[in-house]
């Protein structure tokens, strides 16, 4: 039994003391930084030789921090500009833990570095942008304009302002004043960019209702052109039916005419070569017109129309 219970207690003791080994051995990675602390204060620096390490077991914990540049997008802010344009802005940035000792001390996590880093930020975009008219805001550089056919003689005759910052100047400005209070919190920001500007709801409507506006005088334009155009055309066809129209008919009465002049010399040939047949013919043919079996014709016993008619009887 005493030999059981030895082997028992140099079992447990084995156990308790590779525990405190395990627990005393922690290791670093090349993308991680350690803080030593001990009963939950720091002691000592920052850590950050990869490799396997020692510390006091129990009584001290290993604290990791990523060494890698670490993402920050916040939320987009309701922001008015200096020319009272309120506009929607989202900001995005990078930050890494330059001081893990501040760090700790200051913000404990990540996830309060990104609520610090949301604060001073958002406040130095919002006062940034409301010393800035929405122009400077928008534009990058001074380039022209690419005008599309579209576009009026009204419209591009309206001067475009010309931007003294920019866009990209302005996000630097804000990045340079935000990286001025970062330190402080061991942080170090990098790469501050507006990723988006938008106009608030209301705003919105009333550029889309203006652009909608425009897209339908743009297309009542287009339309009024075609019709006139439709109108040309269909004038010069109408024009050209006459015209052909007309030529034909003259062309049509030409013939006629040419016809009845050569069926007028047939016939005065005719009639000159035999008279009297020539009569006989014609009368017989304007007898065989105008009576059939249903005809009944009153005429006096002299007409001449009954000449052939009386000889015959």
């Amino acid at each position: 039994m005493k030999s059981a219970g030895i082997k028992i207690l140099i079992a447990v003791s084995i156990f308790i003391v590779l525990l405190l080994v395990l627990d005393a051995l922690y290791i670093i990675s090349e993308t991680n930084q350690v803080i030593i602390t001990q009963f939950g204060e720091p002691i000592g620096g920052t850590v950050d030789t990869p490799g396997l390490h020692i510390k006091l077991p129990v009584i001290q914990k290993a604290n990791y921090f990523e060494k890698r540049w670490l993402e920050w997008d916040g939320d987009a802010n309701q922001i008015p500009t200096k020319d009272k344009k309120y506009i929607w802005v989202d900001t995005y940035s990078r930050w890494r833990i330059s001081n893990p000792l501040v760090f700790f001390q200051r913000l404990r996590d990540e996830r309060g570095a990104q609520t610090r880093i949301d604060d001073i930020v958002d406040s130095e975009t919002r006062n940034a942008i409301a010393n800035y008219e929405l122009i400077e805001i928008i534009r990058s550089t001074n380039r022209e304009f690419e005008m599309s056919e579209e576009v009026t003689i009204l419209e591009t005759a309206t001067a475009i302002p010309e931007i003294e910052f920019g866009r990209e100047r302005i996000a630097q400005m804000i990045l340079e004043k935000a990286s001025a209070i970062t330190p402080d919190f061991g942080v170090e920001l990098k790469d501050m960019r507006i990723k988006r500007i938008n106009y608030v709801d209301e705003v919105q409507r009333k550029v889309f209702d203006r652009m909608v506006a425009e897209r339908q005088r743009i297309a009542a334009k287009y339309r009024s052109e075609g019709d006139g155009k439709s109108a040309e055309i269909r004038g010069q066809k109408e024009r050209e039916l006459k015209r052909i129209s007309s030529e034909a008919y003259r062309k049509s009465q030409e013939i006629m005419g040419r016809a009845d002049a050569e069926a007028t010399r047939i016939y005065a040939a005719a009639y000159n070569v035999d008279p009297d047949f020539y009569s006989f013919l014609k009368t017989l043919d304007t007898y065989r017109q105008t009576i059939d079996t249903n005809t009944t014709v009153i005429l006096t016993t002299d007409s001449d129309y009954l000449q052939y008619l009386k000889q015959v009887r």
